[in-house]
């Protein structure tokens, strides 16, 4: 539904957001939520591009959220690296479907528009705040200190 992309952006916002204002590395971030560094480090980029995270230099820098969770939805952290693909219009360019989308396009630009909604509606602030059963997901998973 959502490109690798977009998972790894929310990965780490969502890691960023339950560091509670402590900046952390790229190599950190990595580390902690199971991704290649170099293609995380693309992906912080975007993120630092629209705003989303800014980066602190220096012995104590890395990676901290902009804003406070509940003011980043999941949409606005999708668009910021891979936006969710719509069908405005006929995606094989016949000109006499023009607008009219055939039936399957038709179908998959729905489903898009209610990821959409869907992640508008959701920010990150929900998804720290969330208890998790003690079996389910051990997402963000905290990585020992390094040496």
């Amino acid at each position: 539904m959502i490109s690798q992309t977009a998972e790894y952006a929310l990965r780490a916002v969502v890691y960023l957001a339950s560091q509670k204002d402590v900046p952390r590395t790229t190599a950190y971030v990595a580390e902690a939520t199971k991704m290649p560094a170099g293609y995380l480090a693309k992906v912080m980029q975007s993120l630092c591009r629209a705003g989303l995270i800014q980066s602190r230099r220096g012995l104590n820098g890395g990676f901290l959220l902009k804003n406070q969770p509940g003011e980043i939805t999941l949409l606005a952290i999708v668009n910021a690296v891979d936006p969710i693909r719509r069908y405005p219009e006929c995606p094989l360019g016949i000109v006499s479907h023009g607008r009219r989308l055939c039936p399957l396009h038709r179908r998959l630009d729905e489903a898009a528009a209610m990821v959409e909604a869907a992640f508008q509606k959701t920010t990150v602030a929900e998804l720290i705040e969330t208890p998790r059963e003690p079996k389910s997901c051990r997402f963000p998973i905290v990585p020992p200190p390094s040496k």
